[in-house]
């Protein structure tokens, strides 16, 4: 029932995300990652994890590009069915992944996961008990269950809900950003 749910809902996000222009999307990112920058936990965090965004995510290249010359940035690659972790040394260190065919870093791995001082999280969908819906693959539950740090989920303002299907195994957010600016 609740995968059945889950599965309605990501066609649903989907659909939404089709219907905005790649301009809308780019103008929606700044809105987040400009409130992301004025938040006081990634202000004093020396080490970020962030994702490399596909195109129908919350754009974040530009925001690694600023903050990777003063915060260690790590990026997710994905390995089988799980997450790598890599540090970012530079856009001319990204690669092409093994699935889905988003970039990743290249660079040395990292497994210090103490370390980490925020991690910054996608989704299709989040909602206001800080739930979080992935893609399905379990991918950021199986690494954020091992991570104590803050975690910060990232949205369009469509893919926050009052409520959202969500498993025992789904780890929640601390915090979820999104565009509105009300």
């Amino acid at each position: 029932m609740i995968q059945e749910d889950k599965k309605k809902l990501r066609q649903q996000i989907k659909e939404q995300k089709r219907r905005i222009t790649f301009e809308d999307k780019q103008k929606r990112s700044a809105i987040i990652m400009d409130k992301l920058e004025q938040d006081k936990n990634l202000q004093k965090a020396q080490t970020i994890m962030c994702y490399w965004s596909m195109k129908d995510e919350v754009h974040t290249h530009d925001f690694i590009k600023k903050w990777h010359p003063s915060k260690r940035i790590i990026l997710p690659a994905v390995r089988g069915d799980e997450l790598e972790l890599k540090v970012f040394e530079g856009f001319g260190s990204m690669k092409e992944g093994e699935n889905f065919g988003i970039l990743e870093p290249a660079g040395t791995e990292f497994t210090e996961l103490s370390e980490l001082d925020l991690v910054i999280v996608p989704g299709i969908a989040f909602d206001k008990n800080n739930n979080r819906m992935g893609r399905g693959k379990a991918y950021y539950d199986k690494l954020l269950q091992k991570v104590s740090c803050p975690k910060y989920g990232i949205c369009f303002d469509f893919q926050f809900m009052d409520s959202i299907p969500a498993d025992s195994h789904d780890i929640k957010m601390d915090r979820v950003l999104t565009d509105k600016t009300s």
